[in-house]
C-alpha cells in the first residue's frame, strides 16, 4: 500500500461506491459488478432497504390477511353462508414477517457477494468529491452512486412527540391489533393501512388535508376507493388537518377531537440525505433536501450519480429499480439513457386498487387537443359476474387517439396496468389496442372495450360514416353483379 506524503495509507480506491443497499443501490450493484466492473455497496443497516422491511412485502402481506377477513365477511352476498370472521392479530403478523423472511435472502449481503459485489457494513459520509469515509476508514472512488432512500416524515404537531407514534418504519413491530387507530394522511399508505386494520377489526379514522383522499388522483377514481373504505368502516375525513394531539386523542382544525389508542402517521417521505457530507462531495441538494440529478440521474459532481427515493423523482420500489440500472450502466459503459419519467406506473393497493401512467385524467382536463374515454365496469362482465361494478377504465388520447395516459380503478387493476404502461411508451394507438385479441372475461377487457369504444366512436364521425357506407354499397353490388 502506497503512502501520502505526511506518511499515511493511501485509501484504497473502488471503481463504483454505491451507498445504500436498498432497490436502486442493489440493483446498481449487481448491474455494475455484472459488467465487470469493482462494486463496494455501503449499507449502514441491513440490505433489502424500505420496500422488503417496512414497506412494500411487509404491507402487502398484511392487506393479503386483511382481505381474507373482508372475503369471509362477504361471502354472503353470493349466498355461501360461513361463520364470523376470528381475527388472531398475532398469527397475521406471523405471516407478515414470514413473507419478509422468505423474500429477505434474495436482498440479503450473501445474494450480494455471489453477485460480484463487495459489501461493507457503516456510515458512509463524503469528505471530498472522490473519497468517503466508512467508519473512519477512507474510501476512494472513481464513481459513486447515492442510494440512500427516504424514510417517513414526522409533521410538527404539538404534542405528537409526547406519544408512541407509529409509522412505516415502526409499525411492523405492533402485536396487538389497536381499537381506534387514527391515521394521518391520505395518500396511498394511509388509504392502504386504513383499509386493512379496519377489515383486520380496528375503528379506523383517516384523516386528510386535502380535498378528497388520494390526491394525486382524478376524483372520480378517488371517491371510489373512498366509498369503499366507509364501506369497510373508515370514517374519512378530508379538507382536515390534526392540530394537536395528547395522549388519548387528537383535535382537528375544526375543533373535532378524536380519541385513539394508537395513531399512524403517513404524510410523506423525507430524502436521507442529511449526514452524508454531501456539501464536501460537492453535490447539491433543493431546498427539501432531495439530490438534484439531471435527465441520466447525474449530479452536480461529475464523479456521483444518485438513484432512487432521495432524487425527487416518484417514490416507487419499480422506478427505484429502474434508477439503479439506467445509473450503473451510464456509470460503468458511459451512456446517457435518460430517465422514463412519461411511462412510469402507480398503483395504489387498496381493494379496489388504482393504478395510473402517464398523462392523469386530471391533467387532461386542462391540456388542449387530449381527450378522456371512459369505459365504467357497470358494462364489464367480469365485474358483473364479481358483484364488483363500481371500478372504472380512462384512457387519456392524444389528437392522433395515442394513449398518452391511463386511470383503471378494479380489481387487480395493477396487473391491468400493465398493457397500458407498454401503449404509453411506445406510442400506441386505441386502433391498436382494440386490433389485438383479449381473453373473455378479464378484467382487461376494460382498457379494450374502452379503446374499442374509441374505434367505433371514430367510425361513427360522418366523414367516416359516408366513407363506409359507399364502400359497402359498391360491395354489395360487386357481389349482386357476380
Amino acid at each position: 500500500m502506497s503512502k501520502t506524503p505526511h506518511g499515511e495509507a493511501d485509501p484504497e480506491t473502488v471503481d463504483l461506491l454505491v451507498i445504500g443497499g436498498g432497490t436502486a443501490g442493489i440493483v446498481a450493484a449487481k448491474t455494475a459488478a455484472n459488467l465487470g466492473a469493482a462494486v463496494v455497496l455501503v449499507e449502514r443497516a441491513r440490505t433489502g432497504g424500505d420496500c422488503l422491511w417496512t414497506g412494500c412485502v411487509p404491507s402487502k402481506a398484511l392487506i393479503a390477511a386483511a382481505s381474507a377477513a373482508a372475503t369471509v365477511r362477504s361471502a354472503s352476498r353470493f349466498g355461501v353462508d360461513t361463520g364470523p370472521a376470528r381475527v388472531d392479530f398475532g398469527r397475521v403478523m406471523a405471516h407478515v414477517h414470514g413473507s419478509i423472511d422468505h423474500i429477505a435472502p434474495i436482498d440479503s449481503p450473501q445474494a450480494l457477494t455471489d453477485a460480484g459485489v463487495t459489501v461493507t457494513s457503516g456510515d458512509a459520509v463524503f469528505t471530498a468529491p472522490d473519497t468517503v469515509t466508512v467508519d473512519g476508514r477512507a474510501v476512494r472512488f472513481v464513481q459513486a452512486i447515492i442510494t440512500t432512500g427516504a424514510g417517513p416524515t414526522v409533521p410538527p404537531i404539538p404534542g405528537l412527540a409526547t406519544i408512541d407514534y407509529l409509522t412505516s418504519d415502526t409499525l411492523w413491530d405492533v402485536t396487538e391489533l389497536p381499537g381506534r387507530l387514527l391515521i394521518i394522511g391520505a395518500g396511498a399508505v394511509g388509504c392502504e393501512m386504513a383499509q386493512a386494520f379496519a377489515r383486520l377489526g380496528s375503528t379506523v379514522t383517516l384523516v386528510g388535508r386535502a380535498p378528497t383522499i388520494l390526491p394525486r388522483e382524478d376524483e372520480s377514481a378517488s371517491a371510489i376507493v373512498a366509498a369503499a373504505l366507509e364501506a369497510d368502516g373508515v370514517t374519512v375525513r378530508t379538507s382536515t388537518s390534526v392540530v394537536e394531539i395528547d395522549h388519548s386523542s387528537a383535535v382537528t382544525d375544526a375543533g373535532d377531537r378524536i380519541a385513539f389508542d394508537r395513531v399512524l402517521v403517513a404524510v410523506g417521505r423525507t430524502p436521507r440525505t442529511v449526514g452524508l457530507g454531501l456539501d464536501a462531495a460537492g453535490v447539491e441538494v433543493d431546498q427539501h433536501g432531495y439530490v438534484v440529478v439531471d435527465d441520466h440521474l447525474a449530479t452536480s459532481n461529475p464523479r456521483i450519480r444518485a438513484a432512487g427515493d432521495l432524487t425527487g423523482h416518484p417514490q416507487f420500489t419499480h422506478i427505484a429499480g429502474m434508477h439503479g440500472s439506467l445509473a450503473a450502466t451510464n456509470a460503468v459503459l458511459g451512456l446517457r439513457r435518460r430517465v422514463d419519467a412519461a411511462g412510469a406506473p402507480r398503483v395504489t393497493f387498496t381493494d379496489p386498487e388504482i393504478a395510473s401512467v402517464g398523462i392523469d385524467v386530471r391533467a387532461a382536463r386542462r391540456i388542449s387537443g387530449l381527450r378522456v374515454q371512459t369505459l365504467t365496469h357497470e358494462h364489464l362482465d367480469r365485474a358483473v359476474t364479481e358483484g364488483r361494478t363500481e371500478g372504472l377504465v380512462s384512457l387519456v388520447l392524444d389528437g392522433r387517439r395515442r394513449i398518452v395516459g391511463a386511470t383503471v380503478v378494479g380489481p387487480r387493476a395493477g396487473e391491468t396496468i400493465g398493457e397500458l404502461v407498454l401503449a404509453v411508451k411506445h406510442g400506441m394507438r386505441t386502433r391498436d389496442l382494440a386490433g389485438a385479441t383479449h381473453p373473455y372475461p378479464t378484467y382487461n377487457d376494460g382498457p379494450w372495450n374502452a379503446a374499442i369504444a374509441d374505434v367505433r366512436s371514430q367510425l361513427d364521425a360522418p366523414v367516416a360514416s359516408r366513407g363506409l357506407g359507399a364502400v359497402a354499397a359498391v360491395r354489395r353490388l360487386w357481389l349482386r353483379r357476380r
